[in-house]
This record gives C-alpha cells, sequence and structure tokens, in this order.
C-alpha cells in the first residue's frame, strides 16, 4: 500500500521545469528582495558580473553612460558581483552598492553576490553560459550577455569589450524592444 502511494506522488507529482529564458529566473537584489527578472519581460538586459577591485571596474562609468542613453528606450543593465576572478570583489553587498552609487554614480539595478564559477554557479550564470547560441564560460570580471527583448541571449562580450564601444551600442540598439 505505501509503495502504491509513493508511485502515485511520485506519478502526479508537478514536473519541474527547466529554465527555458533568462524571466524564468529570480535573483536577489542588492539589498536581499527577491526579483523575477519576469521583471523585465519586453526589454533587453545587459547582464554583467561585476568586481569592485578589478583593473576593469572603471567599465562601471561606461555601464552608467550606456544605461542613461538606452533606458527610457527599454533597456536595463543587470550587475552581478562575483568574487570569483582573482578574489576581486571581496566586500559585502553593502560595501558593493557603496562603491557602486557613491563613487560611480550608478543608477542601474545591483544584484546580490554570486558565484559564477566553480561546482555551485548560481542558475541564471549557469543558463547563460550553458547557452548553446551566444553563451560561453565566463573568464573575467565585466563579462557581459546580451538579452534582447523576447529573452533570448544574442550575444556575449568578454570583459574587454567597453560598454561605450561602437559594436556594443550596435548590437543593444538591434536588441531594444520595436517601438
Amino acid at each position: 500500500m505505501i509503495s502504491a502511494l509513493l508511485t502515485l506522488a511520485v506519478l502526479t507529482a508537478p514536473e519541474k521545469k527547466e529554465p527555458a529564458m533568462v524571466y524564468d529566473f529570480t535573483v536577489k537584489s542588492i539589498d536581499g528582495k527577491d526579483v523575477p527578472l519576469s521583471t523585465y519581460r519586453g526589454k533587453a538586459l545587459l547582464i554583467v558580473n561585476t568586481a569592485s577591485e578589478c583593473g576593469y571596474t572603471p567599465q562601471y562609468e561606461g555601464l552608467q553612460k550606456l544605461y542613461e542613453q538606452y533606458q527610457a528606450r527599454g533597456f536595463e543593465i543587470l550587475a552581478f558581483p562575483s568574487n570569483d576572478f582573482g578574489g576581486q570583489e571581496p566586500g559585502s553587498n553593502a560595501d558593493v552598492k557603496k562603491l557602486c552609487t557613491l563613487k560611480y554614480k550608478t543608477t542601474f539595478p545591483l544584484f546580490a553576490k554570486v558565484a559564477v564559477k566553480g561546482s555551485s554557479p548560481d542558475p541564471l550564470y549557469q543558463f547563460l553560459q550553458g547557452q548553446k547560441k551566444n553563451g560561453g564560460a565566463v573568464k573575467w570580471n565585466f563579462s557581459k550577455f546580451l538579452v534582447d527583448a523576447k529573452g533570448e541571449v544574442v550575444a556575449h562580450y568578454e570583459s574587454g569589450v567597453e560598454p561605450q564601444s561602437a559594436e556594443l551600442k550596435k548590437a543593444v540598439e538591434a536588441a531594444l524592444p520595436a517601438k
């Protein structure tokens, strides 16, 4: 009887659905609140793993300029601090927020520190890196994934691609929602 009930429970349990797009994830804000990425449905996203003590840290300035240039047209930058590369994000979420808002004057959304690589990467980053088309392993801080307004990863840029580069701006413009 017990085995029959267990079998019935297994057969009737809801099937766990694998995430199909970025909008299927819920992440933690820098302040610890749950943020469903479906909040950004219909917008182009640039998802960036950041670090406060990296040679690329000044890219925060370029990211802010990019955000200001395209935000009104349906563009968001989602910054995820990570200490995975060279231990260059040793501070707390509060430290990261303070640096970004005071020194770099960022206004785009900041999220809680995540693991991007290793045995337990954040599920969002596991998904991004696992995309057959336009995915790929994050090699260092300030790697950028561009997601179009349909929620599809359309490009992956390494750290050296500056936020103000013509290449990135052209791709952002193509990813923006149609007017």
